[in-house]
């Protein structure tokens, strides 16, 4: 079908959906910005009311506590942007509990670390959490658990990457990015005067991000180049993406009601496994994997396991198991998967064919097995 009958067969059969909100919509130079806070929260309820399971993703508790301290230049640093989330977090989430509770809505905060996702127990545990939560009724408010995070490896860098991987945590039917543009810009209007936005986008794994995309907002950390990363992912779930401006009067319902207004990202006509993406996604990077052009176009055309014969370069310290990227010669991504060999082992045996392999008894003929690697993986 064309993308308008899919958008409103989509958003006419969405069981539940992931919103998302940074903080340059939810914020203004005084805070947070209540008036929009309120619309935004009620049209949260009229979803809900739908029989919609909504999960809401916010930004806002860094921006929070600048306007309670009011002191710019004593929170740059990481301890302060900390400090001030702690102070900020607690009247973002007060501030949500009202209002939801004037509709007859319970809200939950939780706070997430990357740690949390990608442990399979804890994720489990979460995804169950998550269920009982909107079988209740209850609308989960989402943030990065910003106190914490402080390794990058904790962190999830933006709550777009965050509301992209909780797609599959609460298996999600579409993703709605609310931001302060009216949609993708059909070029970087830094560059191009006059660009209009994008009504669709066919296939967002083929847009140029970095000539596309200009530099992050000043009070968030994500700008489109973020939005778009996380279409991505969203896409290789089977998940499309919708982004909308988040300021404009009642966009969500005007959107679900049948309005023409922002940009909808087509999702891959046939989605991964959850598993695969879970792993891929989840999962720390540990290194990088480089292979020559052959293993490249045998990986690309699906269903190959990379071999060892297909390597030229190994840069980390991983282990067996670890998740690393795959890469060509030139930098282009072609995936990411669990290694089955470490990064010295892997070196040891690199560009060294099936049948040397064989005589030499290695444990495994693959250096990452097709089932354990994510072609066109985001990471």
């Amino acid at each position: 079908m064309d993308w308008q009958a899919e958008k409103q067969a989509v958003m006419q059969q969405a069981r539940c959906i992931v919103v998302k909100v940074g903080s340059a919509v939810l914020t203004n130079e005084h805070g947070l910005d209540l008036h929009v806070i309120k619309n935004l929260v009620k049209q949260l309820a009229y979803l809900h009311s739908k029989d919609l399971n909504v999960v809401l993703v916010s930004s806002g508790a860094v921006a929070a506590g600048r306007a309670v301290l009011r002191e710019e230049s004593s929170i740059n640093a990481v301890p302060g942007k900390q400090a001030a989330s702690a102070i900020g977090q607690s009247r973002l989430m007060h501030t949500y509990d009202q209002l939801f509770d004037a509709h007859g809505i319970i809200s939950a905060q939780i706070l997430l670390t990357r740690d949390d996702l990608s442990n399979r127990q804890r994720f489990l545990n979460a995804r169950n959490t998550f269920s009982q939560l909107l079988s209740w009724g209850v609308i989960p408010v989402i943030n990065e658990n910003d106190t914490v995070a402080v390794q990058e490896l904790l962190k999830f860098g933006d709550n777009d990457t965050l509301g992209s991987l909780l797609l599959n945590l609460v298996e999600a039917d579409l993703f709605i990015n609310l931001t302060t543009v009216g949609g993708v810009l059909g070029a970087n209007p830094e560059k191009t005067a006059g660009a209009t936005i994008m009504p669709c986008v066919e296939d967002v794994h083929a847009l140029d991000l970095d000539e596309l995309c200009g530099g992050k907002t000043s009070v968030g950390t994500g700008g489109m180049y973020s939005k778009l990363m996380s279409a991505r992912r969203a896409s290789q779930l089977g998940v499309p993406t919708l982004i909308l401006p988040g300021k404009a009067k009642d966009v969500l319902i005007r959107a679900f009601e049948g309005e023409e207004m922002g940009t909808w990202i087509r999702a891959n006509v046939r989605g991964i496994s959850r598993r695969k993406f879970w792993m891929a996604y989840n999962q720390n990077v540990y290194g990088e994997v480089t292979v020559d052009e052959g293993a490249a176009r045998a990986l690309r055309s699906g269903g190959k396991s990379l071999l060892p014969a297909g390597v030229i370069a190994v840069e980390g310290d991983f282990m067996a198991g670890d998740l690393v990227r795959v890469v060509t010669a030139d930098g282009d991504a072609v995936g990411a998967g669990l290694s089955n060999y470490s990064a010295r082992e892997l070196q040891a045996i690199m560009g060294r064919k099936l049948s040397d392999l064989m005589e030499t008894n290695e444990p495994y003929f693959e250096a990452i097995h097709c089932d354990n690697l994510l072609i066109g993986a985001v990471v």
